[in-house]
This record gives structure tokens, C-alpha cells and sequence, in this order.
């Protein structure tokens, strides 16, 4: 029997997308601050500690620690809670807080967990756990730039995460090698191995405009891609920006220029 609360949804948009989650009566879902969009009548917001799931259970100091943990993920200690208080079914919506996909992720069809970057998880239903996953190896640590630190996502329900650009899924067999740029890797199953790895060479540190290290994955398992990861977005903009007006130099018109291909 599933511990999560079973929730039904709806993705909306192409490039700009949202989540609409129905719930049934005393059903909950738990968001990051900041993604809540909009919701219906009868559905009641509490900000809580933590994600709020089964593994939480206990004293205060307990649920302090497991919610303090999220501030070495740049995250707030503090998560939104939504929950159904009213009759029939009622609808609540998230965004995505900039262009890409929303990419619906069922724990129970990947054994109950999956491995992603910190600020990948966009939403889930009640019972889901959002932890950090920690490295047993200190070169992820020191050098993993974008994915130094991941989250981890355990439980038997649905979550929600969010990725830049278009999003590749690929299954990797068992002993086959991946290699992706660390900023464009978004989750993974948790039988995957993963390593951060150096790039080599003097020329290619100087003059390859690429970053010093990517992240190494060997299968089994599924791994989930972006193409223009928020990082790589924002430094193009700024890059190019002028502040002098509203112009193609402009950081407006250097993300037009970007959004639009021209």
C-alpha cells in the first residue's frame, strides 16, 4: 500500500509550462516557496518545515535538522503545503520558474527513489522526502561545480521537477558510460553510478569555454538531460548585456534575442 498521497495532474504549455494537480478531499501537495501559481477555492496553504513526509516524524529538533539540511542545497528551510480541506475535487497550479519542461517523475515506477540537482524539484505529492544526497567521494564535493550537490527524492508517489530547454531521456545499460556537462544533468535512478571528473589538458581548460569537469554516470538506469540549463541562460544574458536601455544590448533584448533565434 502506498504511503503517498495519490494525486491525478495536468501539464500545460509548451515552452513556459505549469502543473495542475486535482486533489480529492485532505489530500496534499508540498512545493518549493516561490513555484504556487494559482488554486481554487476550498484548498488551504501552510508553510512547513521540511517536505512534511512520514520521515520527519518525530521531535522538533529531529524535523529541524532534516528540514536545516536544505540550506546547504541554497534552499529554504521551509516548504508550502496545499491541502484539499473542502468537498469534491479541487485544482492547484505551480510554474516553472523559467523556460523548459516540467517532467513528471513516478517514485514508485524507479524504486521508490531518484537522485537530481538541488534546484530541480519543482513539486510532489504528500509522503515524498526531499533530502541531500551525500557523496562517499570528495572530488564530487570539491570540484562538481553545478553538481556538487544533489537532492534525493524518496517515497511511492509523484514528484515534479523542472529542467531548461528540451529534456533527453536516455536508459543506460548496465556498464555503459555517459559522460554529460554538469550543469545539463538533471536526475537520475538510483542504481547509476555517478563521479565528477576532470576534463584534462591546458588547452582545453583555457581555451575550450567549457567547464574544468563533467559528471561521469555508468548504468544500470535512467538518466534525465537538459539542454540550456538556468546557469548557462543566465551568463549568456549577462555576458551580453548593456544597462545603458531596452535596446539588443540590453539584458532584455539579449534574452528576446536568445528566446526568439534571432
Amino acid at each position: 500500500m502506498k504511503t503517498s498521497h495519490e494525486i491525478d495532474y495536468t501539464i500545460y504549455g509548451n515552452e513556459m509550462q505549469f502543473v495542475e494537480v486535482e486533489l480529492d478531499p485532505l489530500e496534499t501537495v508540498i512545493a518549493e516557496a516561490g513555484a504556487f501559481m494559482m488554486m481554487e477555492e476550498g484548498i488551504e496553504m501552510a508553510t512547513i518545515f521540511g517536505d512534511g513526509s512520514s520521515s520527519q516524524k518525530g521531535g522538533v529538533w529531529s524535523k529541524v535538522f532534516s528540514a536545516g539540511k536544505r540550506l546547504l542545497t541554497g534552499e529554504s528551510l521551509f516548504m508550502t503545503a496545499f491541502t484539499h480541506q473542502g468537498e469534491g475535487k479541487k485544482k492547484v497550479s505551480f510554474a516553472a520558474p523559467y523556460p523548459g519542461k516540467i517532467i513528471p517523475i513516478d517514485l514508485y515506477e524507479h524504486k521508490g527513489k531518484i537522485i537530481c540537482q538541488k534546484d530541480a524539484f519543482l513539486c510532489a505529492a504528500k509522503g515524498v522526502s526531499v533530502g541531500i544526497e551525500f557523496s562517499k567521494k570528495l572530488g564530487r564535493g570539491l570540484f562538481g561545480g553545478e553538481g556538487f550537490i544533489m537532492q534525493k527524492l524518496e517515497g511511492d508517489g509523484l514528484a515534479f521537477l523542472h529542467a531548461g530547454g528540451t529534456i533527453f531521456e536516455r536508459q543506460l545499460e548496465s556498464g555503459e558510460v555517459l559522460k554529460i556537462d554538469t550543469g545539463c544533468l538533471v536526475a537520475f535512478t538510483q542504481r547509476v553510478d555517478y563521479d565528477i571528473e576532470y576534463i584534462g589538458g591546458i588547452k582545453n581548460a583555457v581555451f575550450g569555454g567549457e567547464g574544468l569537469f563533467y559528471a561521469r554516470l555508468r548504468g544500470p538506469g535512467r538518466v534525465w538531460i537538459q539542454s540550456l540549463p538556468f546557469a548557462r541562460l543566465a551568463g549568456r544574458v549577462l555576458a551580453n548585456a548593456s544597462f545603458g536601455g531596452k535596446g539588443e544590448g540590453s539584458v532584455l533584448g539579449g534574452l528576446g534575442d536568445l528566446l526568439g533565434g534571432d
